[in-house]
């Protein structure tokens, strides 16, 4: 791309070239090589201002720059005469420049220097001129002093105050002040006119509070210079008091100053003139005096003020028009008005111009032979003249050129030869100022040059407009043309257009305009040829891009931006939000495909935008997040319409920040009960933002409302005032008032007290009454100011009648509610009798009881409770826990039933009378036995696979037998996938506890169900299914590494060498050698330390297997089934859950006990034992 660009700057260059035949010629392009070899006459390229107007404390510096080829050099002229520059030690030219330096460094006054300066640079090819540049240096003149006499004049005349600064080059800038440096106040009646001076329309008494001072501000020297301060006497037919005046509503009338109609004050007269040149800014002005002041209108005769160019200044006492053009002439006229009259100023404009150039004579590049011209057009008002120059000298005085020819504003070249060059200035003039123009004729042949790089590569997007550059230079001006893969003729016409600067436009690039195209350059001198290779792109495209979104503050996003692109372009993904770049922080993430934020935030709003670009091309895809959030907290909140129960309270919304307010929650709080707390009002709908609060008496209220919409709750508004309603006796009563006795002997009577709301005044308190029920003693009664009250010395367990009041200073509330209550409870004094016992099953009895009489429960009968304990089993050495369980019969009734007991045991029970205070006395224990019952589920069952033709079964005896046991069943069934085989049974005696299956097949689980059984039947069963075949294969991976060689050969090393360690032991002792007490410890120990290391010792309780596998017998690992089989502890013995299912970990060492004999493992239980001598 950056060759691209590189081509384009010299495309402007050629193109211009071309024209030079038409229109005009161009300059020698910018290529530093083609500058170095050809010739080019002066070109004036940098000078000061015509107006030069220079700081008198600084170095004069006045500009001149040229260029050309050779380099030209300078001289100067002051005044129309030769400046001889090297004469005066002040001033120099800078080097390789044309400029002048006026160093007063050393001394010397600038005014010295001032006059008109005119710049010459000239080769050997012609003479360019600068204009004449008028050098003036600024002045700041002081002010003349002068005495100001008192001004008195007559409240309501007009007055002007002359400022008359003093002349400063450029002209200072005046503001009036009073001599304490405070700015006079201006408006319509009082204002500075353009001319400095300050204008009243009217005097009034207040001006003479004040002096006034014109100041003048001088541009260079930054200085003020005040002139002496003028000070007003005002007469006035009415000195009253100030304030009177302001109040009264005729201000004039008051004063007695007399209205009047409104004249002018500046411009004089009924009409004037104004002449303006064009292009500058006319200001027109019209000051009125009248009382009261009058107002300015502005008009044009015939015509519309131009709106876009017209702007009313002072107070719509200046008009401005800028930029002032022709149609701009014609009469103005200005309207001042006051209530009394108008009068109306005329003021003529007429438009002069300075000569403007319509069209300035260019620089003119010619091939031998060829024609050409130069053109000097120039307009103004009266018409300039115009003057032609060559090197700096009149036309008509210079060398006779045959080929030359003037015509007025126009020279004619024809067959113009080598040798020809010349720079022509151009100088059109009229009374208002002059145009000069410098444009050079050079005569050149240079064959053709290609100004491109060579075998440039443009690559462009399918389908759109391209251009291949070719620039070129050459005199003649050379003939381009284009040819692809070079071949065929020359390209134009349909999809391709040459223009005339060189350049190949392709309308349309499609994918077999790819290619490599050749430009070549001729004229009558030569030729030159360049290749640009074209390669056509994919586009870059958005095929899935965001879309706007609504989410919750704190949610996450995802903004999709799925791209196809070329794929030998190199693509670049940029996110913008608001259209700036957007800062990927730790809450985005930056996918190739999308974006998305974590944790949405408010500030995440705004438009993001997707921008997939190449070198070549970009596409982009933008999308609107929204972002809920709760809602901004209402605020200024304001009660009105109070009263003696209710107040509107209204708030202002906060911002639902984009989620419509749903419910406003109104909370209120009070300072007298719990100050700072803050409680739930009201609620209205987010509709509304007023509403009628009611209030209770005696509370000092204050309020805040909480906004709530779909994201959830505003923070609460700040709280309003506080609004203090009167007090009122209170209208309801305590609630949950009851009666209950904590001991024996009283009564405790407790309420639920009054919150501040109901309290409805001070001194809040509550009247507690009481008395036996159906006695005719009077009311005892006490007032207390807390939430309960203890009646003592009362008898046992008796109803008594309760009320409690609340009372206030206002008064009493109504009469309450009675309540029942009863006197504290004793203990029962007396057992249940009687008691009759049933076996129902193994597991349940049933009891019968007598009631015990009324009186001796000494309270409220609560129920009959049987306390139970398991005292023994019928099994012999089977240890049980005598724990004490208990079950209540609620009521007074004299049967029940005694569940969850365990068969096959022997049981005491008794019972108790419990009321509320707690059990009375125990009755007579009495003993019964549980019959035989079915047996819980084995423990434990465990699958092992050694191969793929058996499957061995080992279990454990149920935790709880509940009878002497008398077998095994085992039914089981084979499975793969959904399909089931048929069912089959094997019975096992109690004491055998291994079982091995031959498969049928390899492929196939088998699920079995065990169960154990008694006399009185089976017993609950326990379900496992054999592994499936991938753990299978695990499994037989696994190999037992006490069958491995490496194993093995370990060993046999390690027993070998601690052979030879006691042989040599032997040897030494039998020698009668010395043998430390402690080498032999060390000996030992380090033996010991051998055997007990769990990587030697493979049954080590410390060598556990793997969480998660058991160990079988054989040593494989078995991965854990679905079933109820899971990590087995220490040895011993195994834990079952009520269920009866296994829930412990067999050890390594477990297992290898139980292989070792010939007996099954059930020979070591003690209580298979005991089913041995049953």
């Amino acid at each position: 791309m950056v060759m691209r660009q590189y081509l384009l700057t010299y495309s402007g260059v050629v193109f211009a070239l071309y024209l030079h035949h038409v229109i005009r010629a161009i300059e020698v392009p910018l290529d530093p090589n083609i500058q170095s070899e050809l010739s080019q006459p002066p070109t004036i390229t940098e000078q000061s201002v015509k107006d030069y107007i220079v700081d008198p404390r600084d170095n004069i510096f006045i500009e001149c720059e040229a260029k050309g080829n050779p380099v030209p050099t300078f001289s100067w002229t002051r005044n129309g005469k030769f400046f001889n520059v090297a004469k005066d030690p002040k001033v120099s030219m800078q080097r390789r420049s044309g400029t002048l330096v006026i160093d007063f460094r050393g001394g010397g006054r600038p005014e010295d220097y001032e006059g008109e300066y005119q710049c010459s640079a000239r080769n050997e090819y012609g003479t360019a001129l600068s204009s004449k540049i008028l050098l003036q240096v600024s002045r700041s003149p002081l002010w003349p002093k002068e005495h100001l006499d008192l001004v008195e004049i007559d409240e309501g005349s007009p007055l002007t105050l002359k400022c008359n600064p003093p002349p400063g080059l450029p002209p200072p800038v005046i503001f009036w002040m009073s001599s304490s440096m405070e700015p006079i106040h201006q408006d319509k009646r009082v204002s500075q006119g353009q001319n400095g001076d300050l204008y009243f329309s009217n005097v009034m008494l207040q001006d003479a509070q004040t002096d006034y001072s014109c100041n003048a501000r001088f541009h260079f020297t930054h200085t003020i210079q005040q002139k002496n301060p003028y000070t007003l006497k005002v007469q006035t037919k009415n000195p009253h008091n100030e304030t009177s005046f302001r109040n009264h509503t005729d201000m004039y009338s008051a004063r007695g100053v007399m209205e009047t109609t409104p004249s002018f004050m500046y411009p004089y007269g009924t009409s004037s003139n104004q002449i303006v040149l064009r292009g500058v800014d006319l200001l027109l002005e019209c000051i009125a005096s009248g009382v009261p002041a009058p107002d300015i209108m502005w008009y044009k005769k015939g015509g519309e003020l131009p709106t876009d160019k017209t702007k009313l200044e002072n107070f719509n006492k200046a008009l401005r028009i800028t930029n002032v053009s022709e149609e701009d002439s014609g009469e103005y006229f200005c309207l001042a008005s006051n209530k009394m009259g108008s009068i109306r100023h005329t003021i003529s404009v007429r438009v002069k111009a300075a000569p403007y150039w319509l069209d300035e004579p260019q620089n003119l590049i010619l091939a031998p032979g060829e024609d050409g011209r130069l053109v000097c057009r120039a307009n103004g008002n009266p018409k300039p003249t115009i003057q032609w120059l060559v090197n700096g000298e009149p036309i008509e005085s210079a060398p006779p050129n045959p080929s030359r020819e003037v015509a007025g504003d126009t020279i004619v070249f024809r067959d113009t030869q080598i040798g020809s060059s010349a720079v022509y200035q151009c100088n059109a003039s009229n009374e208002h100022g002059y145009l000069l123009a410098n444009a050079f004729v050079s005569v050149l042949d240079v064959p053709p040059r290609i100004l491109a790089p060579r075998n440039q590569l443009i690559k462009v997007i399918q389908y759109n407009r391209t251009l291949l550059d070719c620039p070129f230079f050459g005199s003649p001006i050379p003939t381009l043309r284009w040819f692809k893969n070079g071949q065929g003729s020359a390209l134009d016409g349909e999809n391709y257009q040459r223009h005339e600067n060189g350049s190949l436009e392709i309308n349309m690039a499609r994918k077999e305009d790819q290619g490599i195209y050749t430009c070549v350059a001729t004229n009558i001198l030569g030729k030159a040829e360049n290749q640009v290779r074209l390669e056509i792109k994919d586009p870059t495209r958005i095929v899935r891009g965001p879309e706007d979104l609504i989410v919750k503050r704190g949610s996450m996003v995802r903004l999709d931006c799925r791209i196809k692109h070329d794929s030998t372009l190199k693509l670049t993904v940029a996110w913008l939000k608001d259209d700036t770049p957007l800062y990927i922080g730790n809450r985005m993430k930056k996918e190739d495909d999308g974006l998305i934020i974590y944790g949405v935030a408010e500030k995440d709003q705004g438009d993001y935008t997707c921008v997939a670009s190449t070198e070549l091309d970009k596409d982009s895809a933008k999308a609107f997040l929204t972002v809920l959030e709760r809602p901004e907290r209402p605020r200024d909140l304001e009660l009105t319409d109070l009263a003696e129960r209710s107040v509107r309270l209204t708030w202002i919304p906060g911002d639902d920040n984009n989620s419509p307010i749903t419910d406003y929650v109104v909370q209120f709080e009070e300072d007298k009960f719990q100050p700072g707390s803050w409680y739930n009002h009201s609620r209205y709908p987010g509709s509304v933002n007023s509403a009628v609060l009611r209030l209770s008496p005696y509370v000092n209220y204050q309020f805040r409302v909480i906004a709530v919409n779909e994201v959830g709750s505003s923070l609460p508004s700040l709280p309003s005032e506080r609004y203090h309603t009167i007090g009122a006796s209170p209208e309801i009563n305590p609630t949950g008032v009851r009666g209950a006795g904590t001991q024996k002997n009283n009564m405790e009577i407790t309420w639920t007290p009054l919150n501040a709301t109901q309290a409805y005044g001070p001194n809040l308190r509550y009247i507690v009454n009481w008395r036996q029920r159906d006695t005719r003693e009077s009311w005892s009664n006490e007032t207390v100011r807390t939430t309960r009250h203890v009646v003592w010395n009362t008898p046992i367990y008796v109803p008594y009648e309760i009320k409690v009041q609340a009372e206030n200073d206002f008064g009493r509330a109504p009469e309450p509610d009675v309540i029942i209550g009863y006197s504290g409870e004793d203990y029962p004094k007396a057992a249940p009798t009687d008691i009759r016992l049933k076996v129902l099953n193994s597991t349940a009895v049933s009891l019968q009881w007598s009631r015990v009489y009324p009186d001796t429960i000494q309270g409220q009968l609560k129920e009959y409770r049987a306390y139970f304990w398991r005292e023994s089993s019928l099994l012999k050495n089977l240890w049980v826990s005598k724990k004490r369980q208990s079950v209540g019969f609620v009521g007074d009734r004299p049967r029940g039933i005694v569940s969850r007991l365990f068969p096959y045991s022997n049981y005491k029970l008794e019972m108790v009378v419990v009321n509320g205070r707690g059990d009375g006395p125990r009755s007579e224990i009495k003993e019964f036995t549980t019959p035989e019952g079915v047996p819980s589920a084995p423990r434990y069952i465990r699958i092992r696979q050694p191969n793929l033709e058996t499957i061995t079964l080992e279990w454990d005896h149920p935790e709880h037998p509940n009878g002497i046991l008398t077998g095994y069943n085992l039914r089981y069934q084979a499975f793969n996938g959904s399909k089931t085989g048929r069912t089959l049974v094997e019975t096992f005696s109690p004491n055998q506890t291994r079982f091995t299956l031959k498969r049928t097949d390899p492929i196939s689980r088998y699920r079995f169900f065990l169960r154990a059984r008694t006399q009185v039947g089976d017993g609950e069963s326990i379900v496992e299914e054999s592994p499936a075949p991938l753990n299978e294969a695990y499994t037989k991976n696994q190999v037992d590494i006490a069958t491995q060689g490496w194993f093995i050969g370990l060993m046999c090393a390690i027993a070998l060498l601690v052979l030879i360690l006691l042989i040599v032991c032997f040897i030494k002792r039998s020698r009668g050698g010395k043998y430390p007490v402690r080498e032999k410890v060390e000996v030992l120990d380090h033996e010991d330390h051998k055997v007990d290391d769990p990587s030697f010792d493979y049954s080590d309780e410390d060598n556990k297997e793997p969480p998660g596998s058991h160990t079988s017998l054989d040593g494989t690992i078995k991965q854990e089934s679905d079933d109820s089989l899971v990590d087995y502890g220490e040895g011993g013995e195994g834990q079952f859950n009520e269920d009866g299912s296994f829930i412990g970990q067999y050890t390594v060492k477990k297992d290898k006990e139980e292989t070792e004999g010939n007996e099954s493992s059930e020979a070591t239980s003690p209580v298979n034992a005991i089913y041995s001598l049953a």
